[in-house]
């Protein structure tokens, strides 16, 4: 996915009606919002690769991302489940891709530090040592490498292999051993080839609860260079639906895909919301971020900061020739005519990556307003993991893509769309006041 957001926005007056300590209140109560730091362990952006071994091993290899998201968090505790036995256990950090300690303990042991207060006393964990304590807002980004042996969940069955087991983890990935195609999959998902030719399924589970997953293969496929996928191409398919996209777009994974963004509307007479989007840069040499805005377009208040570290980060506004003389390298090109916004860093190296937070706020009447005593947001969403936050005070009548709905501390209420498919999620979402509403 490109690094360069291109937005389509237009300027748009406030109404006269509208008085500025309104305006001013109003955008206190629809500020971007950040969850309170808890007081016991959470975390976030979790995603789970299951790489299956030799059948008869009844193993599997598991490469586990996961998001300390507690502030101040110097330990992160990783459950063993029960029933699987452990071994090969490694942990490293995302940031700098180094090596992190850790340990085993009990549940009795875990329970000493408070985070993990509600610690199960019949299950082990992984005690990680965290590279740094987590930033207020920021995240501990983490890879814990283990090997499960778990014969009720990967098992042979005649000639089939069976991996069965349910996943509490909402962006998975399951590769199945080299030779094997798959014949039965009981949760809706990407099937992709890896570079060696092995084949994989992948999927995003947007509700509650455990995907009830069921993977049926049978050995039957290409292998060694047979097997090999031919490259992926910048074609375009033929079919007018798809005409925006590329091969290479198209069969990306997209629970692997790292970018998030939440909306927050403001009241829709200002025809504005902030958002705040995150993403992991690993490009090597990529020093900087670039908001390219479209002609007669504007984009306000623009910050950044590195959630790994919590360091604030310096956003600059010039033209794209001043940009192309500044050498500052965001791995897309700029015209020299075009107005960019620009958020230098140091220059990512090699095994390393950086988690950015942008926020930023819009003025777009074509796709945000209010249509009579209807609130009515209209826009096209291509990330995989998309929300909106309704303003103070509204409650939603219609949203055309389907969405899980929860409500903030505050009252208001985020519709989350994660889109598995590889076109963008057309939101068409409507909303009225609520009875007392100003």
């Amino acid at each position: 996915m490109k690094n360069i957001l291109r937005i389509g926005l237009a300027l748009s007056l406030m109404p006269a009606a509208l008085s500025v300590a309104h305006a001013q209140t109003a955008a206190t109560k629809d500020a971007v919002y950040y969850p309170a730091s808890s007081a016991l362990q959470t975390e976030a952006d979790e995603y789970t690769s299951y790489e299956l071994l030799a059948p008869e091993t009844a193993s599997f290899k598991i490469h586990y991302e996961v998001t300390a998201t507690t502030a101040g968090a110097r330990f992160f505790y990783n459950p063993i489940r029960k029933g699987s036995v452990a071994s090969d256990e490694s942990v490293y950090d995302a940031m700098s891709g180094e090596p992190l300690r850790f340990e085993v303990v009990s549940g009795a042991e875990a329970r000493k530090d408070a985070l993990m207060a509600d610690a199960d006393l019949d299950t082990e964990y992984i005690k990680v040592a965290l590279a740094r304590p987590v930033p207020e807002h920021g995240q501990g980004r983490m890879i814990i490498v283990k090997t499960y042996k778990d014969a009720k969940s990967y098992f042979v069955d005649g000639k089939t292999i069976v991996f069965k087991r349910p996943l509490g983890i909402q962006r998975d990935k399951v590769i199945l051993p080299s030779g094997y195609e798959v014949v039965k999959l009981t949760v809706p998902s990407q099937i992709l080839a890896e570079k060696d030719g092995r084949i994989a399924i992948s999927f995003l589970h947007a509700g509650e609860g455990e995907a009830p997953l069921e993977v049926r293969a049978i050995k039957d496929a290409q292998t060694g260079t047979n097997a090999l996928p031919a490259e992926l191409t910048k074609e375009r398919s033929w079919e007018s639906p798809f005409t925006g996209e590329t091969e290479q777009q198209r069969l990306s994974e997209r629970a692997r895909q790292d970018r998030d963004i939440v909306y927050f509307l403001q009241q829709p007479e200002t025809h504005s919301f902030s958002l705040y989007h995150d993403y992991t840069e690993a490009r090597v040499g990529i020093n900087g971020y670039a908001n390219v805005v479209r002609t007669g377009s504007v984009a306000s208040h623009p910050s950044a900061y590195i959630l790994d570290t919590g360091e604030q980060l310096k956003a600059e506004e010039m033209s794209g020739s001043e940009m192309i003389a500044s050498k500052i390298n965001t791995g897309e090109t700029v015209e020299a005519k075009d107005r960019v916004v620009v958020i230098p860093f140091t220059p990512i190296q090699a095994g390393r990556s950086l988690r950015l937070r942008i926020v930023e706020t819009y003025t777009a009447p074509a796709s945000y307003g209010q249509k009579g005593d209807e609130l009515v947001f209209d826009r096209s969403l291509g990330r995989p993991r998309n929300a909106v936050v309704l303003p103070s005070g509204w409650y939603c009548t219609a949203s055309a893509a389907p969405a899980t709905v929860s409500q903030l501390p505050d009252g208001r209420i985020r519709l989350d769309y994660w889109d598995n498919r590889p076109e963008a999620v057309d939101v068409l979402l409507k909303a009225k006041r609520r009875v007392g509403a100003e």
